[in-house]
């Protein structure tokens, strides 16, 4: 099982977690994190969110925040899946599993990934809403969050 799957697929949740618990018997907890597509933006509605990427450079800066987590924290197993393209209203965005003997590693891990994820993989996200589309900003709440684990990203303005 690839550690880092960019796709416009949807996923399954319970099927991801099997398999990350099969592969591993000495697994004792798993965590994970489902993003989805808010119906409400920045102040409007929003109908769906366009999600592109750099293939290749992605998966490889996604990689490396894998990488960095399984460094910093006592885990055994993690998995990331983006998706790209065009994703209505509630549509699942993303998903962050990890694996590790106890829960506290893999609840911090979890978090520190979403954390790096938010700010330094290469997606850009284009909302659409009734006044039309839009790119999402770089909030300094997100900056603000990855500098707890002694990253500055400075991508807001």
């Amino acid at each position: 099982m690839a550690r880092v799957c960019i796709q416009t697929q949807d996923f399954d949740l319970s099927a991801e977690t099997a398999a990350l618990r099969a592969a591993d018997g000495g697994t004792g907890a798993v965590v994970a994190f489902v993003g989805t597509v808010r119906e409400q933006g920045s102040g409007a509605a929003v109908s769906a969110m366009a999600l592109e990427h750099y293939p290749g450079m992605t998966e490889a800066a996604i990689e490396a925040m894998v990488d960095e987590a399984m460094t910093r924290f006592d885990i055994r197993a993690a998995r990331v899946i983006h998706r790209v393209g065009l994703l209505q209203a509630r549509d699942q965005i993303v998903l962050v599993l990890v694996a590790s003997a106890h829960r506290g590693p893999a609840f911090q891990a979890c978090e520190f990934l979403m954390d790096y994820l938010k700010t330094q993989a290469p997606f850009w996200k284009k909302e659409h809403t009734p006044d039309g589309a839009h790119w999402v900003d770089a909030r300094v709440a997100d900056d603000e969050a990855l500098a707890r684990w002694g990253i500055q990203a400075g991508n807001a303005p």
